[in-house]
């Protein structure tokens, strides 16, 4: 698979089979994004890999505070800004409707945010997880380092014909992630990433971009 065909393929797929990933495949696609770009070379990001009884009891225990009703933990940085304007809010309203329509969640189901928050915390029957994390002193600029990081590992997973998730949601329930991994009080939780084979037989869900012109403009010959 070249890198065109890898980019053009990598999707949040939303329903995995439970057909583990070999640990060879993770080392691998580990080893080969530690060659991800960062300013400084800092390499700022920290992740921890979850699978097996672990991630199994990590389900258990964020389902459980999904179904009961649970908020979440307080946020520590925004998911998306306050007053989101178009031509984000439109962007993200059309995404949201496909995806909730591929998940069979009707829009004005009043049980919607926790039928969500159920599947989510089940990392859609991923049997690994991802979480990435960053030093709570390091800037934009690491986050930024640590976004490049994870679309490496996102593209060399779909090399290995692996899909895979990114989940911002488990920052809800990061004190219960950071139970299970042991994560340091001086690291953030940036987001967890669900890794797995594809489920069979599922809809296929493949989100919209904007058109070339609206997000890139040439300056020069």
């Amino acid at each position: 698979m070249d890198v065109y065909e890898a980019v053009d393929s990598r999707r949040a797929v939303r329903a995995f089979s439970p057909e583990p990933v070999p640990r060879e495949v993770l080392d691998r696609v580990l080893t080969a994004a530690t060659r991800a770009p960062s300013s400084g070379n800092l390499q700022p990001w920290h992740v921890y890999v979850v699978t097996g009884e672990p991630l199994a009891e990590l389900k258990r225990r964020a389902t459980a505070r999904a179904l009961a009703g649970d908020p979440g933990d307080e946020r520590e940085y925004p998911m998306y800004p306050d007053g989101l304007a178009s031509p984000y809010a439109d962007r993200f309203a059309a995404a949201a409707a496909q995806r909730y329509e591929a998940l069979g969640i009707e829009r004005d189901d009043p049980d919607r945010p926790r039928k969500i928050a159920t599947l989510n915390s089940g990392a859609f029957g991923a049997p690994a997880v991802l979480f990435c994390y960053l030093d709570r002193s390091m800037g934009p600029g690491q986050w930024a380092d640590a976004g490049m990081y994870l679309q490496t590992v996102m593209l060399l997973l779909r090399a290995e014909g692996v899909h895979s998730c990114p989940q911002v949601m488990w920052t809800m329930y990061r004190t219960t992630v950071g139970e299970i991994v042991g994560a340091d009080e001086g690291h953030v939780l940036l987001c967890g990433v669900s890794v797995g084979y594809e489920q069979e037989g599922v809809h296929r869900l493949r989100t919209g971009r904007a058109r070339l012109g609206e997000t890139v403009s040439f300056v020069g010959a």
